[in-house]
């Protein structure tokens, strides 16, 4: 998933510092919603699994503290080695799609630049 949140922002990246005027700026625009609707229906399931192991790992480490039991000692150390990467990878999924909320925004400006360029020569075309 890392892969693909970065490769397809920076293809939306290119595509903007490219700005081909023949470019069909509303599909793109649309092309781009169902994108960032992936990748927010996939932070938001990390997002739950984070918190699950985050409340896992914080009720582990009560126990630990309430028994002193050694097999909770190793469920904790488990539990802190799932949960770290999953902060990370949450912490990038989060980050990407803030990114593609602006790159969503300089492809509706492109949008609305382009449909009042077709509207002024249609009405130079009517003249």
């Amino acid at each position: 998933m890392k892969e693909r949140i970065l490769a397809y922002r920076k293809y939306i990246d290119d595509v903007l510092e490219a700005d081909d005027p023949f470019m069909n700026w509303g599909k793109m625009k649309q092309e781009h919603l169902v994108q960032v609707g992936f990748f927010q229906h996939e932070r938001l399931i990390h997002l739950i699994v984070t918190v699950t192991f985050a409340i896992l790992t914080l009720l582990s480490f009560g126990i630990l503290m309430v028994t002193a039991f050694l097999p909770v000692l190793a469920l904790c150390c488990l539990l802190l080695v799932l949960l770290l990467p999953y902060i990370g990878h949450y912490y990038l999924l989060e980050n990407e799609v803030q990114k593609m909320y602006g790159q969503y925004d300089m492809l509706l400006k492109r949008h609305i630049q382009q449909l009042a360029m077709e509207t002024n020569n249609d009405k130079c075309k009517k003249n």
